[in-house]
């Protein structure tokens, strides 16, 4: 690829160069039909307009221009720079001149009707012409071969981070279930306590399959209330986050149940789920807060998913939404990128980056309930 570019651009620069050359040359031989009839008209000795006239001919003849003379009578008197070899009577050069006709108008003299064709240079222009379109359009077929490339390396890449955000979403329950069991063998924890823990876990798997028919259907329409979604995906957190090495604390701030949106609760509790882990992650390894809060600005709903780590990269600024961009090592960068599909394009709503002192701070705002 990189030899084709290297190729493609010495192609035109050698076209422009050569194109150069040619109308340097045309200036240079203008000038000197320029100077030739100036001198010979301006001569004061006798014949000297008439040798001007004649170096006039000669220099034109040399410039290679196609010319064909012919009489009142159509007969060819003179002709110069033909394509085959001829006797002025051969036939041959009448229909050329006809031909020349075609490509430029004939000129009516006093001597005759002078038929001329175009410059070799105007010829080889004409092919410089083509190899640059040629090469335009083998730059375009280049650039296009490699935008769809770029787009199939995308998906290829988007395909292998729904397979790991599928495994991501699977393990976390899987997880908390085997941790469940082995306290159930151990006798650790009461029967009740770990059936509405197992509960949750199975209640999660079964949310975790729902969440994936959800893609590519239509998005359904009723009511959400975004503080009680937001206890809820808390409770389910909170047992399953670290408690003694590096804790992290969990919290709401919700005024009550709502605020109320029209949506899939399925594909809003993702979202703001993916916020939550996405935090978890940035606390990885250091204590830290993490708050959600649901309210209202204007006639919007507001969730916020706050914590107090490490930040967002400055490098990273905006393009932390886009599909494969991630501030983790491990990351696959599909988490954020799947909360603006489901905030932005399926509920109509927003979501950004609000500044905070330390850490990080989501925004997503949506339509209240009509």
């Amino acid at each position: 690829m990189v030899l084709l570019v290297a190729l493609l651009a010495g192609l035109s620069a050698g076209t422009s160069w050569l194109m150069a050359r040619h109308l340097r040359e045309d200036a240079n031989a203008i000038g000197q039909l320029f100077s030739g009839v100036f001198a010979g008209l301006n001569d004061p000795r006798p014949g000297a307009a008439e040798d001007a006239l004649l170096r006039l001919g000669e220099l034109v003849r040399k410039q290679g221009l196609p010319l064909v003379v012919t009489d009142g009578l159509g007969q060819v008197t003179a002709a110069d720079n033909l394509p085959f070899e001829a006797e002025l009577s051969d036939p041959r050069i009448v229909e050329y001149a006809k031909q020349l006709d075609r490509i430029r108008t004939p000129i009516h003299t006093s001597v005759g009707t002078v038929h001329y064709g175009p410059l070799p240079t105007e010829r080889q222009l004409v092919i410089l012409g083509v190899l640059q379109g040629v090469t335009l359009l083998v730059m375009l077929a280049m650039g296009i071969f490699a935008f769809r490339t770029s787009v199939n390396a995308r998906r290829d890449r988007l395909w292998v981070a729904m397979a790991r955000e599928a495994a991501h979403q699977l393990g976390t329950p899987l997880t908390s279930l085997q941790g469940w069991i082995e306290q159930m063998r151990q006798g650790h924890t009461p029967p009740d306590a770990l059936a509405d823990f197992l509960h949750q876990d199975t209640e999660r798997l079964a949310r975790v399959a729902r969440r994936f028919e959800r893609i590519g259907s239509p998005t359904g329409r009723k009511p959400v209330g975004l503080g009680a979604l937001a206890g809820r995906v808390a409770e389910y957190f909170r047992p399953r986050l670290p408690r003694h090495a590096n804790p992290i604390v969990l919290t709401v701030q919700a005024a009550g149940p709502g605020p109320n949106v029209l949506g899939d609760e399925v594909l809003i509790e993702w979202a703001l789920e993916s916020l939550v882990k996405n935090a978890i992650d940035a606390l990885k390894g250091r204590s830290g807060t993490i708050t959600l809060e649901a309210g209202i600005s204007g006639e919007e709903a507001v969730l916020r998913v706050t914590d107090d780590g490490p930040g967002i990269p400055l490098e990273l600024g905006g393009e932390i939404f886009e599909p494969g961009v991630s501030s983790k090592t491990s990351g696959w960068g599909i988490g954020l990128a799947l909360v603006k599909r489901v905030i932005e394009e399926n509920h109509e709503g927003r979501v950004t980056i609000v500044p905070v002192a330390n850490g990080a701070s989501f925004e997503i705002r949506m339509p209240l309930e009509g």
